[in-house]
């Protein structure tokens, strides 16, 4: 995996980040980190550049303002891109996903040749851990709301668990990319899907996080409400992909 980065977008995780560095930097075969902080007022950026000076596989993003999770992550796959890694994962570092999961990711990549990996919380049943009902309907409901706007046959397109090929990344247009809240996880697998890139699912356990407070807000959820249906205007009013290759 030493072609491979994780990013971690970060405000105020500063309870979460050195432990789940720790469990990161012990993964064999070795693997880089790159935080993105957003400029988080409780030290989450200098926490990042104390680990950063201890070993050359962290490296850390500053950015001037809380500016939403789809800026973060499309500021870090620009820096990944300019660096030529193969595989390029989304993760939250509050150990809502286990970093233990990480290489099944790359050998589904390998063995069906995806340009996307998904991690699925609803790929072969539920597998959800301490979320309250109401959290958990709602996710369930969007999941089914983005299936029948867009066609897109995933049982899980807003998790943020997922690995991209270089060769993806590489397609998009990341300064055309709009939505910023958790939508911008449906519009990136949506850009890819109907362009005819390889998209896999593989089942993760999610396990909501104890240490700190969800970023969820009623914005991020009204914006996930729109997006879908742009993206089916996008497609031509398809609910299959454009192209396929």
């Amino acid at each position: 995996m030493s072609n491979t980065l994780i990013i971690l977008p970060t405000y105020n995780e500063a309870d979460n980040l050195r432990p789940m560095m720790e469990r990161l930097l012990a993964m064999k075969p070795a693997l880089e980190v790159l935080v993105v902080d957003d400029n988080s007022p409780d030290g989450t950026g200098d926490i990042a550049d104390s680990l950063a000076k201890g070993s050359e596989r962290v490296h850390v993003l500053h950015r001037q303002e809380k500016d939403g999770l789809g800026r973060a992550y499309c500021a870090g796959f620009v820096w990944a891109l300019e660096r030529d890694y193969e595989f390029i994962f989304e993760m939250d570092c509050d150990f809502s996903h286990d970093p233990d999961e990480i290489p099944r990711f790359i050998r589904k990549s390998d063995a069906e040749d995806a340009d996307l990996v998904l991690g699925s919380r609803y790929c072969e049943g539920i597998r959800v851990i301490n979320w309250p009902i109401g959290r958990m309907l709602l996710s369930l409901a969007a999941a089914k709301y983005v299936k029948i706007i867009t066609g897109m046959p995933f049982t899980d397109p807003t998790g943020g668990f997922k690995c991209f090929r270089q060769r993806a990344l590489q397609s998009i247009d990341l300064d055309r990319v709009r939505a910023n809240g958790y939508s911008f996880q449906v519009e990136l697998t949506h850009i890819l899907w109907r362009t005819g890139h390889k998209v896999a699912e593989v089942p993760i356990i999610f396990t909501d996080r104890f240490i700190g407070t969800s970023k969820m807000s009623g914005k991020i959820v009204r914006e996930a409400i729109w997006m879908v249906w742009r993206l089916w205007l996008q497609n031509g009013l398809r609910r299959w992909p454009r192209i396929k290759k």
